[in-house]
């Protein structure tokens, strides 16, 4: 006899600043060294205070498509989770799989800790040069698919930056075949 079906998580796009969302877990758009640096973690380490960069020297850096997690500090989370985007070289270095990694990742770190609420920055886009669209695409469809394997995770946010970025969230999020 089958158990009780599972109920895939709410995904859902907001645009704002991701370091005031009241979610269980944030995700950095992070480097590889876990050091603050430009964009939203810079924002993140800024919002969280010093004990952030403390936490994350701790960490031994993280490698691209991958995620590690540190307390949240002054931020409104629990969590912050580091993960590791890839600079866009054009598509051909394995861009898109390293990308769809970072996200599952992030997730299965976030179910680890028991998180029911997410919120996701648009990873790579910003100065790592991932064109936006197709950076997108990746993040709904690998979220849509990992999330729905991931027990006690109940929402899921794309915290976008611009109302053009929340547009293409949106229309990706209507389209049940996006990616």
């Amino acid at each position: 006899m089958a158990g009780p079906a599972r109920m895939s998580p709410a995904l859902r796009a907001v645009e704002g600043d991701i370091t005031r969302l009241a979610v269980d877990a944030i995700v950095n758009a992070a480097n590889s060294r876990l050091v603050g640096g430009g964009g939203v973690d810079g924002a993140i380490h800024r919002a969280a205070g010093p004990q952030l960069q403390e936490e994350c020297l701790q960490l031994g850096g993280c490698a691209t498509g991958d995620a590690k997690a540190t307390a949240a500090y002054r931020l409104p989370a629990r969590y912050v989770i580091h993960a590791v985007g890839p600079r866009w070289h054009g598509g051909d270095a394995s861009e898109s799989e390293l990308l769809a990694s970072c996200y599952r990742r992030a997730l299965e770190v976030a179910s680890g800790l028991g998180v029911a609420t997410i919120a996701f920055p648009c990873i790579s886009t910003g100065i790592y040069g991932y064109p936006f669209e197709p950076a997108a695409r990746i993040a709904v469809a690998t979220v849509r698919d990992s999330a729905a394997r991931l027990p006690g995770l109940r929402e899921v946010l794309f915290c976008c930056f611009s109302a053009p970025q929340l547009r293409v969230y949106r229309a990706l999020l209507a389209d049940r075949v996006s990616g």
